[in-house]
């Protein structure tokens, strides 16, 4: 098992290192092209026998598309299978996260959720890989207080680490309904434009399976200034014109602060993205 696990995350670095070539391969023609149409000089990159080398097939290559990229081909199998989610917490855990990886676990359609224990990070992923679990969900607080959480994909990544604030749940709702849809929710998301954004956008919409045109269950991630505000809500038509909308909880709001390309037990993983200090030290200046 170990063996094999080794074997496929090498060939999915291998194919990952083959595309970023090709890219760079594209990118570099793209700007000689542009160069011999408008006349400009050659950019200084591009040395002589590089220029010749790229140019020898440049008329034959004018209708090649842009070369993809696998760093999403973790979902490319997403929509023949429903997604199933584990939802476990940090070790001893306080009663209110408890409470709020219980609800945290009925957001998510199919999902189960564990008791930590005495669990390591490495038991966890590969009991997740032995039952056929797509995404590990962990839930970290401090005194009391949910204020993490890690979304891991499985078999080969990503990880998502979001800090949380200002964590509702359910019974602090006032219009919370005492049972909670089954429904497979719609979702919506707003101002994930960015390519890192629409990366996170694509680790969160994952987790849900596809929903029915008549669901009745909703939840939004709304992006504003970085940080992603969560809601969850249910609708009745009350008359052809007019739905009345009701929230249901948990609510928290979300920022993304590390993005690994592994899953969590992978210590050497590559760092994809990370929030740097001074980052948003501009005026207005976002990352999603």
């Amino acid at each position: 098992m170990l063996r094999r696990q080794t074997r496929e995350r090498r060939e999915y670095i291998y194919k990952k290192a083959l595309e970023s070539k090709e890219k760079q391969i594209y990118e570099r023609k793209q700007q000689l092209r542009e160069a011999l149409a408008s006349g400009k000089p050659l950019p200084p990159s591009a040395s002589s026998s590089e220029a010749t080398e790229l140019g020898r097939d440049l008329n034959l290559d004018a209708a090649q598309a842009e070369p993809g990229t696998s760093i999403d081909d973790e979902y490319s199998r997403s929509g023949t299978y429903d997604p199933r989610v584990l939802v476990t917490t940090s070790r001893d855990p306080s009663s209110r996260l408890t409470q709020f990886a219980k609800e945290v676990r009925l957001l998510f359609p199919n999902s189960t959720r564990l008791n930590r224990g005495g669990y390591t990070v490495s038991d966890l992923s590969a009991a997740a890989r032995s039952n056929g679990i797509t995404d590990l969900v962990v839930l970290h607080e401090h005194r009391g207080v949910p204020d993490a959480m890690v979304v891991s994909h499985f078999p080969h990544g990503p990880t998502l680490l979001f800090t949380l604030h200002n964590v509702v749940l359910r019974h602090e709702v006032s219009t919370s309904s005492s049972t909670v849809s089954e429904q497979y929710p719609h979702l919506i998301f707003e101002n994930f434009s960015s390519k890192l954004g629409n990366r996170v956008k694509q680790a969160l919409k994952h987790l849900f399976p596809v929903p029915k045109d008549d669901s009745t269950r909703t939840m939004s991630w709304i992006n504003k200034d970085d940080f992603i505000s969560f809601r969850h809500h249910v609708h009745v038509k009350t008359s052809h014109r007019e739905v009345q909308l009701a929230e249901v909880g948990p609510r928290f709001e979300a920022r993304v602060f590390e993005i690994k390309q592994g899953t969590l037990d992978q210590k050497d993983a590559d760092t994809e993205w990370v929030l740097r200090p001074y980052m948003n030290s501009g005026r207005k200046k976002t990352q999603l």
